[in-house]
């Protein structure tokens, strides 16, 4: 390994060393949340300022597998936040569990090195590596409280259906390498662009590998019909780890998707463009659905990020029909979706500090007045999840579908369901507000004090999900410098 080598992954290699760092801790001074939440923050904070400098100058290591660009760093810096906010809210609720806090930390931060693989991964075989390392904590993550039966039933799912989704994933890119010769991305592009240029019948092995890739990336982004797992897995979750779960494995699954399919399979996006068209309308509508009939407002969420990710669908199937907009409006749905889906399960996570409080609807009966910066930081970012201005969420959906509208043709329809599915959406989410404003609380539960690193988490989300509604175009800059690191795979 060369220095140059080295200077380009230092970022990851900082991270694996701060995960190492949060277990040595742990040795040392078992138990003690303080230090490895401050040993966490500390690091993740230096990663922050590498990626930021590797990233100002693009290059590769490793032979051309691992290769660092503009959505790599932009890509980087979200999972980054992710974590980062995740850390800050999970103490409070797993202190009042008896749960330790630096393996949750540690597990985190090792989810956060493989999502950084998948981001710079320029190699097929290097990017499933990236995409295990990533997903393998999140089973550990699910099943957490393992002294609680439904968050074992819902880590056994996941385990289960996650294994079988990357044994399938992993069939997929076989079967690719086979008939191209090569796990680059730049060289199964290059095989596959000549095979349309001399207008070739795409080959049953390559429909296969198709099929299988599609199949496998579709159960990670919990997209219907392979959606299954996700709200039992969500339900049975510690609150703090359903919310990373709801965002982080989620993006890091579309960026595997931008990777391989817009980038290695960008050749074939008209084969595989109507497939991922499909998955976009029935999983939005099937989310949205199911959702309207929860009353419980974590299982409720859950069906609402399994439709979320219908709205980032559109956004890549508008980028396969020739909208670099689509791509453009991915990228920042998932920056938007992230804070704003996070705020809302911290809120949840806040509600239930004190053991034994549920999610249910009659759990948010008159928060409003029994906690009314709880009650208005959920107000914000439901309202966000909905898509209403000026939040976020309204120019997340904003861009998606506006890309799908001016890929005209087909995509309008998809245009169309999309808006349709968003007022629905409205129903379920404003239900919420209903009870913590309109419904009186049984009882007078006893307040509870919420820890710093909550309320700052809190603020952080909420001043996020206010700017980026009111200042839009201070991310619209970087997810277009980004974007066009994949323009490329269009003609």
């Amino acid at each position: 390994m060369s220095l140059a080598d080295l200077t380009v992954i230092a970022p990851l290699v900082v991270v694996i060393l701060v995960a190492a760092a949060i277990i040595v801790a742990d040795i040392v001074a078992p138990g003690n949340a303080t230090v490895a939440v401050g040993i966490s923050l500390l690091g993740l904070g230096i990663v922050a300022a590498l990626v930021a400098v590797v990233g100002t100058t693009p290059g590769t290591a490793f032979g051309g597998s691992y290769r660092v660009d503009a959505l790599t760093t932009f890509l980087d810096l979200l999972f980054l936040a992710i974590v980062a906010l995740t850390i800050l809210f999970g103490p409070d609720y797993l202190a009042a569990r008896g749960l330790p806090v630096p393996e949750f930390a540690a597990l985190l931060v090792f989810a956060l090195a493989g999502a950084m693989l998948i981001a710079a991964s320029a190699d097929l075989l290097v990017l499933f590596l990236g995409l295990e390392l990533m997903v393998i904590p999140g089973y550990l993550l699910a099943g957490y409280h393992k002294r609680d039966a439904l968050s074992t039933e819902g880590a056994i799912k996941y385990f289960l259906l996650g294994s079988f989704s990357s044994a399938i994933f992993l069939f997929g890119l076989a079967f690719v390498w086979g008939l191209t010769g090569s796990t680059r991305i730049g060289d199964v592009a290059g095989v596959l662009g000549g095979i349309v240029e001399g207008q070739a019948a795409l080959s049953p092995g390559l429909a296969m590998g198709l099929a299988f890739l599609t199949t496998g990336v579709a159960f990670k982004i919990a997209a219907v019909p392979f959606h299954y797992w996700t709200p039992d897995a969500y339900q049975g979750s510690p609150t703090p780890i359903t919310g990373y779960l709801s965002v982080g494995p989620k993006i890091g699954a579309f960026a595997v998707i931008l990777r391989v399919f817009a980038e290695a399979l960008g050749p074939l996006r008209d084969e595989w463009a109507i497939v991922f068209f499909v998955l976009a309308a029935l999983t939005m509508t099937l989310g949205n659905l199911v959702a309207l009939t929860q009353d419980n407002v974590k299982r409720m969420l859950a069906y609402s990020s399994i439709a979320q990710t219908g709205y980032m669908l559109v956004g890549l199937t508008a980028f396969a029909a020739g909208q670099i907009e689509g791509l453009e409006g991915l990228l920042f749905y998932s920056a938007a979706y992230a804070f704003m889906n996070l705020g809302a399960f911290a809120v949840i996570a806040a509600l239930q500090k004190r053991p034994g409080v549920t999610s249910r609807l009659e759990t948010f009966a008159g928060l409003g007045r029994r906690e009314p910066i709880l009650g208005i930081l959920m107000v914000l970012f439901l309202l966000s999840l909905t898509g209403i201005p000026p939040t976020a969420g309204f120019f997340a959906k904003a861009y998606v579908i506006l890309a799908a509208v001016q890929g005209g043709g087909w995509l309008t329809l998809l245009a169309v369901i999309a808006v349709l599915n968003a007022a629905a959406a409205a129903f379920y989410y404003l239900r919420v507000v209903v009870y913590m404003y309109m419904r009186e609380s049984q009882g007078e539960p006893a307040p509870v004090a919420h820890g710093a690193l909550l309320r700052l988490g809190l603020a952080v989300t909420a001043i996020v999900t206010v700017t980026l509604g009111l200042f839009p175009g201070a991310l619209l800059d970087s997810v277009g410098v980004a974007a066009q690191a994949i323009g490329a795979a269009l003609p």
